[in-house]
């Protein structure tokens, strides 16, 4: 049989709630840990007196009285019943039986005290049970006992009082309410000061609760005394005890984690944290004997304490309470402290890492475990490269942002998460934070704001890029010579060769002319309203555009000797199975990257750079042998350009002839202009009647298409 049984998800009944937490039995205690705080309550095998079964709604529980009256009830086995019992026969020595409840249900039976606890009979049967030490308060009438109880905020539903009415009895001689009263106030936690404190501090500065405290410590308890506030908190409820230095090494930190909290008005404080400058000093005298301390405290208390205040407070409260004193973990910051500058919402305060989690002073003390941690982040705190954030996720979903966290703290706050193996959210798939957060004046930082900006002016020069293929005649959108009042729109027409050549020959040639242009600046009318249509209207046009212009790919000669390897490329290749090795885990990109690391940090490259030599040489002269071979000529290419006979677009905005300037004109690459031909062409035009503008508009109409019908056969003539 194994020596110990674990359970995962067990309710203990703590101040009338059930809190889960995990279980654990050994052959020398019973441990329970709770899932919310963290504590860990054990229970010795030597103090238990009585180990009971009880049926609960769907599951079994186990009820653990001990010789010292107090009862601890535990909830959520279910099938374990034999299991138990023989663990508990062989390794405590009791037979555990089951406790059976009344379901009478009724309100009239027998009141028993055993120990501290009250229990409520019925027909011999127990009908409930009062663990005595949740009462604070108890009132008698003249036949009547009102129980009141702490209050428990984390409770969804608190039971605060209870009335008993006792019926008197002539014969008694000591009246059963007074003698009611008097065993529940024996067990009952009311704090009431009684004898001298064992300790105190005067004028404690105490930054939560606000104020300046005197702190004494009783044996059960420790009392806060101020001049508005009194709180008087049991050593029971005192979770964990903290002593953190502070940023400046010169004032101390002492925390006390509390649970259940104190409470002023509607404000519940968690912790108490007070703060002492180092130099301070005190002496005490303890109240006790030298056997006093032996037997009590084991020797960890002197008679007289003299030192830093701070240091004799935490000594006292260590031993009293019996509860080990947190200080800073291995964690060492930037400027040689365990505390890291930071800000929570809207208040500065510090977060210190520690062995088994992070504590955040002061405003509001917040105390993480590393088991409540689902995953940890490191974030830009609001764009800027000076400091980052540092977000805390919990298994129950909330996220504890700390904030302008100084960037020197980033590599020793990395560090420590990693030897904490604590999950590490990667956002935005980056595999390197300390690419985030490098210095803004170096140059391979990442800048997010200024990859933005590229981005917008790729494509604002993509956008002008489009505008431009769709109109080549003028890139100036507020110069505009196409309006029909224009007296420039046919100075500036896209073929103004018949007009210019009338010019010259002196004729007016207004017929054909006036006629060409008209119907032209309708043609450019038309193509600008093309133009100034709606980007989405045309984006299919433009893309049709872009594609035409896009250059082939020029085809690769599959017979051509391949290109020689670089001398990284080829310790690349023989490495990347043993990095992917070592980095399990990496993409394609984050191994090459990586690659690229360990190849700039090798020294020596004398192999592979041979050896990419060798492979360069051997390239060289496999190439030169192709090459005499006749491979890789570009035969046919020039002839195949001549014989297609595709034009290719020129500007000759700038070029001048006889007969004067051309604009946007097709020149084949087969043949030029001849200047012949111009010639004949002018010739032509000049024998035209000089009287042909006042003729009809139909014969205006068909001089103008014989005008064009030359002008095509010139291919001279901008098509759209």
């Amino acid at each position: 049989m194994a020596d110990f049984l674990e359970y995962s998800s067990i309710s203990s009944e703590i101040r009338g709630a059930m809190c889960s937490g995990k279980l654990k039995m050994t052959d020398t205690a019973i441990v329970f840990k709770s899932d919310k705080t963290g504590k860990v309550e054990q229970i010795s095998a030597g103090d238990i007196e009585l180990l009971n079964y009880q049926r609960f709604v769907g599951s079994y529980g186990l009820r653990v009285f001990l010789k010292n009256g107090s009862l601890h009830r535990f909830v959520g086995f279910t099938g374990d019943e034999a299991k138990i019992a023989d663990f508990v026969k062989k390794n405590y020595k009791l037979d555990m039986l089951e406790k059976e409840l009344s379901m009478r249900g009724w309100n009239w039976g027998t009141v028993q005290f055993k120990g501290a606890v009250l229990s409520f009979d019925v027909e011999n049967k127990t009908s409930f049970e009062i663990p005595l030490n949740n009462v604070s308060q108890c009132n008698v009438g003249k036949n009547e006992v009102t129980v009141e109880f702490h209050r428990n905020d984390d409770a969804p539903v608190s039971l605060m009082e209870m009335r008993f009415h006792i019926p008197t009895t002539e014969s008694a001689d000591i009246d059963p309410v007074e003698a009611f009263q008097e065993n529940v106030m024996k067990q009952a936690s009311v704090i009431s000061v009684s004898g001298d404190a064992i300790a105190i501090f005067r004028e404690i500065h105490c930054l939560t609760p606000r104020g300046r405290y005197d702190i004494k410590v009783f044996q059960t308890f420790f009392q806060l005394h101020g001049k508005t506030y009194d709180f008087k908190i049991p050593t029971s409820s005192v979770l964990r005890l903290f002593l953190l230095p502070h940023k400046d090494n010169r004032q101390m930190f002492f925390v006390i984690s509390l649970d259940p909290p104190i409470k002023q008005g509607q404000t519940r404080y968690h912790f108490l944290v007070t703060l002492f400058q180092m130099d301070e000093e005190t002496n005490i005298e303890l109240p006790f004997s030298e056997e006093e301390l032996k037997e009590k405290y084991e020797d960890k208390l002197t008679k007289e304490l003299s030192g830093p205040v701070y240091e004799i407070l935490g000594k006292i409260m260590k031993v009293i309470i019996n509860r080990k004193l947190t200080g800073p973990g291995s964690f060492v910051g930037h400027a040689g402290t365990p505390a890291i500058g930071c800000s929570f919402k809207a208040a500065a305060g510090y977060l210190y890492p520690l062995e088994r989690g992070f504590i955040y002073v002061h405003k509001p003390p917040i105390h993480i475990r590393f088991e409540e941690i689902a995953s940890v982040n490191f974030a830009r705190s609001g764009g800027s490269t000076r400091s980052f954030d540092f977000e805390i996720e919990l298994k129950t979903g909330t996220v504890h942002t700390f904030n302008s966290i100084e960037k020197e703290e980033y590599s020793k706050l990395f560090d420590f998460i990693s030897s904490k193996k604590l999950h590490v959210k990667h956002t935005g798939g980056k595999a390197s934070y300390k690419d985030d957060f490098a210095d803004s004046d170096n140059d391979g930082e990442p800048d997010a704001y200024l990859a933005r900006v590229k981005a917008e002016a790729k494509e604002r020069d993509e956008d002008d890029d489009d505008d431009g293929s769709d109109s080549e005649e003028s890139t100036d959108e507020d110069f505009n010579p196409n309006q029909q009042e224009s007296d420039v729109a046919e100075e500036f027409d896209s073929n103004v060769e018949s007009s210019s050549s009338s010019d010259e020959d002196g004729s007016d040639g207004g017929g054909s002319d006036d006629s060409g242009g008209e119907k032209k600046r309708k043609d450019k009318k038309e193509k600008e309203k093309t133009k100034n249509k709606p980007p989405a209207k045309k984006s299919k046009e433009k893309r049709e555009t872009k594609e035409r212009k896009k250059p082939k790919s020029k085809s690769k000669d599959s017979d051509a000797p391949k290109r020689p390897v670089s001398a990284f490329m080829l310790w690349m290749n023989a490495t990347r199975d043993q990095i992917r090795k070592d980095n399990p885990g990496l993409s394609i990109t984050e191994i090459a990257k990586k690659g690229g690391e360990l190849w700039k940090d090798l020294k020596d490259k004398k192999e592979w750079e041979a050896k990419a030599a060798k492979a360069k040489q051997n390239y060289t002269e496999a190439m030169a042998a192709y090459k005499a071979s006749g491979g890789g000529t570009d035969n046919g290419k020039a002839e195949k350009r001549k014989k297609s006979g595709t034009p290719r677009k020129v500007d000759t905005s700038s070029q001048m002839t006889g007969s004067g300037f051309k604009s946007k004109e097709y020149i084949d690459d087969t043949s030029s202009s001849s200047t012949d031909e111009d010639a004949k062409k002018d010739a032509k035009k000049a024998k035209k009647p000089a009287n042909d503008k006042k003729s009809t508009g139909k014969s205006k109409k068909s001089e103008s298409e014989t005008s064009e019908e030359e002008e095509d056969d010139d291919g001279s003539e901008d098509s759209d």
